[in-house]
């Protein structure tokens, strides 16, 4: 599930504190202990040796000491789930399920009469077997203890059936920064209130809220093969797992949707979702020929866009499935996109949700498309849904190679350029997460599963992955993912599954490898400097400087590079020491020496050599994070040398080292050169990257006033050409800072093309300079229901900026809008709402207060007249903070 990737990663770091013994109990059980050890005297043991230097005092110790650490196990499986078939039928208005669950299972191994449930929140009217009502308690409303008719022994089925009622909208529910809600089922608009949302119905599982709306053993463990009976009005499309077998109509208007899906899977990826969705048919062509159905379901307004967000997936499918020799494993790919979504996308076996943020048409689209949580989803159907991960501290066996797809997918398609630059951001999503704490990849003693969704279980894992693969070479790297993949198909797996299936392949004992990487904490932290030799020799000096107290000594095989008159040698060396020196041999003149020739490590490397070699390195290396480490490090001098290497990177073949050369060129004091300016002009106009361009276009405003005139003029002329709406933000950003009224006048010529991407750049200079009658389209824009994704967010932020300048009379307008964007919002919106209201009201408070202190000089001056005035003007103020106060939510712990 890709919600750390897409959600602008928010950590929830919890603690847990275990109840300690006390000292009396430890001194029992000890004395206990040394009266057994006194019945072996006979065996000639001295318990006396034990216990001789033990005194009241030495019990005196932290609890801690005497506690288990926290470990999360997987659960454990006393009963198997065999089948599992569901009949629904749904209350719009109360936005309850009506169910039956008719579950097939077994006992694993040792006989029982009874089977537990995971049953979350719901009315329990009968519990049948065989046609016989069965004893049952569920008093926590979270687990349902059912007495079966008899004991049944391993191996011999039972078949249980539930009726129930679903009730997602009454019942607590909780959450965390990466999957907002665990209500499990949910109801979107259900009685059509708001005219600008489609009502519609989905659920999410991850990590244990399916069992809201169906009884099950919800855990990642368990596995179960499938049926759905979706009872909806005619109108309605309906989706889920698996294949859809059978329409039938029903006498009442209403159509019973028959699902139905033969191959096993865990209970957190059943799903199901209605609505008045248009289904766009798409084809994979399997490796034997047969075709299998890729569907995209969108609203209606987004019909004619489906093929260019989603038409990569047929090309995805048979990618992965060639690179990892196993086809597609499951009957059906479909993936759909709702509303107020409270994750950024996840893997149900064959129906794939995404919230609507990746609702864009093709303009949009030039800004970036959503190919890497497409590929991310995708990957997921062999890592996390053919095989998944036993529990949720094996999380990684999921996350890290659904972030490795992301790797592999850009490698194929956009080049290895793309492909390093992203993982490059991935490392620093990592890194980041160092600032509440580094853990192990495979992490037992979390606190809260929840917490297992962050930059570890996601970048660090797919690092590590792209660390094994340049170890072992590819042949050996995709034999053994095709390895895991078949020999635990359909199973449950842990992190040693995966080292026996690359051991097997290689033939090697790669526990040091899992150990450092899987199972410990940390990244290394490299220094190397070099030393160059009378005999044509260099020396290479590496450390690791990382903290050992927290942090393992790391061994790391890694290429060195070393140019020289005959071109470039590669050597293998392993770095497994604190201090390590290698010495290589050159011929003639010694150009450059690169430490990790790939480019491939997660760890922060510091490089101390000539930087002749570093401008030799940008020249030659065929890696983007050697190039702009290069780039970076020569930019610290300034020489003829640097500003030619600077000069000629503002023209790299890749976009994000012509920005970084843009940006540094920028940071010249003064009035850019004549030369620079043309470079801009011609960037910003000219360059394939929409990133790029908005770049350039963003240092107008550097220019000389002499030109702000013309410059005007090649900004309104990008905003209307350019087919970016970044670029068109920034340009209108630049006229901004150069002429306000010019910019007013220019953006509300535009708010007639009625373009979301362009209303939401309307809106942000509205934000800076608009006036009483710009407010009414800022109201608009915010409840129109129309934006999605970011552009809510950037909407909101723009209503808010603007608002707090206005007077009471706009003011209290702002009610109605942060209302309809508290129930109505989207997760980017929610995010960052209780801090735009907060803001709201500390102005409210801020005028408020100075309201009070003129009521209280008016009063000694006994101005009743004006001191009546601000009093009403005052508790409209403190009326409006009372009415907003509510709508803050509390922060999550």
């Amino acid at each position: 599930m890709n919600k750390y990737y897409f959600f602008l990663l928010m950590l929830v770091v919890g603690s847990s504190c275990a109840n300690h013994p006390n000292k009396s109990k430890i001194n029992d059980e000890a004395l206990s202990l040394a009266e057994t050890l006194e019945d072996f005297d006979d065996s000639g043991l001295d318990t006396s040796l034990i216990f001789e230097d033990w005194n009241e005092e030495d019990w005196n110790l932290d609890p801690h000491v005497w506690t288990r650490d926290i470990y999360n196990p997987s659960r454990t499986l006393f009963t198997d789930l065999v089948h599992t078939k569901l009949e629904v039928k749904f209350n719009w208005e109360q936005s309850r399920m009506n169910g039956r669950a008719t579950i097939t299972a077994k006992q694993h191994f040792y006989p029982s009469d009874s089977i537990v449930l995971d049953a979350k929140g719901m009315d329990i009217t009968k519990i049948e077997l065989k046609g016989k009502p069965l004893n049952y308690t569920y008093l926590d409303s979270l687990k349902l203890n059912i007495k079966l008719d008899k004991i049944y022994s391993k191996g011999e089925n039972f078949t249980i059936v539930i009726d129930y009622v679903s009730k997602p909208e009454e019942r607590t529910t909780g959450g965390s920064a990466a999957i907002t809600s665990d209500k499990g089922l949910y109801f979107i608009n259900p009685k059509g209130e708001d005219k600008n949302k489609m009502p519609q119905i989905w659920t999410q599982g991850e990590t244990e809220a399916n069992s809201v709306w169906f009884p099950t053993i919800d855990a990642p463990n368990a596995k179960s093969s499938q049926e759905m009976y979706i009872t909806v009005d005619s109108k309605y499309t309906t989706l889920s797992n698996g294949k859809l077998v059978s329409t039938k109509q029903n006498v009442d208007g209403t159509k019973t949707d028959y699902w139905k899906q033969d191959l096993p899977h865990a209970p957190y990826l059943f799903m199901m979702a209605v609505g008045e969705f248009k289904v766009i048919k798409d084809t994979y062509t399997r490796q034997n020929g047969t075709k299998m159905e890729v569907n995209y379901y969108v609203e209606p307004a987004y019909e004619k866009e489906a093929k260019a967000i989603f038409g990569e997936t047929p090309e995805m499918i048979k990618f992965f499935s060639e690179r990892l020799s196993v086809d597609f494993p499951w009957d059906k790919y479909s993936q759909i996109v709702v509303r107020d979504y409270v994750s950024g996308a996840m893997e149900n076996t064959g129906a794939v949700i995404f919230g609507d943020y990746v609702y864009k048409n093709e303009r949009e689209l030039v800004d970036g498309n959503d190919q890497s949580t497409i590929a991310h989803e995708l990957f997921h159907h062999w890592f996390g849904d053919l095989v998944t991960c036993e529990s949720w501290a094996n999380l990684p066996l999921n996350e890290s190679f659904a972030n490795y797809s992301q790797y592999l997918w850009d490698e194929h398609h956009f080049g290895l350029d793309e492909a390093d630059y992203q993982a490059e951001q991935e490392a620093d999503g990592y890194y980041r997460t160092g600032t509440s704490g580094y853990h192990n990849l495979i992490w037992f003693d979390h606190a809260d599963k929840e917490e297992m969704f962050d930059g570890h279980s996601y970048n660090k894992g797919g690092r590590i992955l792209h660390m094994l693969r340049s170890y072992l070479g590819d042949d050996a790297f995709f034999n053994g993912l095709n390895n895991y993949l078949v020999t635990n198909k359909y199973k449950a797996a842990e992190v040693h599954n995966l080292r026996m299936a690359f051991e097997e392949v290689s033939g090697e004992d790669l526990n040091w490898f899992f150990n450092q990487w899987f199972l410990s904490s940390g990244h290394p932290i490299i220094h190397t400097s070099q030393v160059i030799n009378d005999n044509n020799t260099v020396t290479i000096k590496v450390s690791q400087k990382q903290n050992l107290d927290i942090f393992p000594l790391f061994k790391l095989p890694v290429s060195v590079a070393i140019w020289d008159n005959e071109g470039r040698k590669i050597h293998k060396i392993t770095v497994d020491s604190l201090e390590q020196s290698f010495t290589f041999s050159y011929s003639g003149a010694l150009k450059n020496v690169l430490f990790d020739a790939e480019q491939m490590l997660l760890a922060k490397v510091y490089e101390e050599k000539p930087m002749n070699q570093f401008i030799h390195q940008y020249y030659n290396s065929n890696r983007y994070k050697a190039r702009m480490t290069a780039l970076t490090r020569v930019s610290k001098t300034k020489n003829s040398a640097s500003d030619e290497l600077i000069k000629q990177a503002m023209q790299d073949p890749f976009w994000d080292i012509r920005q970084k050369a843009l940006d540094i060129s920028l940071l010249t004091t003064g009035d850019l050169s004549d030369e620079l300016q043309n470079q801009i002009l011609e960037i910003s106009r000219k360059d394939a990257k929409a990133v790029v361009r908005t770049k350039a276009v963003s240092a107008f405003t550097r220019f000389p006033k002499a030109t702000s005139g013309p410059s005007i003029d090649v900004l309104k002329s990008i905003i209307q050409e350019d087919p970016s709406f970044t670029v068109v933000s920034a340009a209108l950003s630049s006229l901004a800072d150069l002429d306000s009224v010019e910019v007013m006048n220019f953006a509300r010529s535009l708010e007639k093309q009625n373009i979301n991407g362009l209303n939401v750049a309307i809106s942000e200079v509205y934000s800076r300079f608009g006036e009483v009658q710009d407010y009414q389209f800022l109201e608009n824009l915010n409840l129109s229901g129309k934006l999605n994704g970011y552009d809510q967010l950037r909407g909101m932020l723009s209503y808010t900026y603007f608002i707090t300048k206005q007077d009471i009379d706009l003011l209290e307008k702002s009610l109605a809008v942060y209302s309809y964007l508290t129930a109505n919002g989207n997760m980017y919106v929610k995010w960052y709402l209780s801090g735009a209201i907060e803001y709201n009201i500390s102005v409210l408070s801020d005028k408020s207060a100075s309201l009070e202190l003129q009521i209280e000089e008016d009063e000694i001056e006994k101005a009743y007249e004006a001191m009546n005035i601000k009093k009403a003007l005052k508790q409209r103020y403190d009326d409006l903070i009372a009415n907003l106060s509510p709508l803050v939510e509390e922060p999550r712990n």
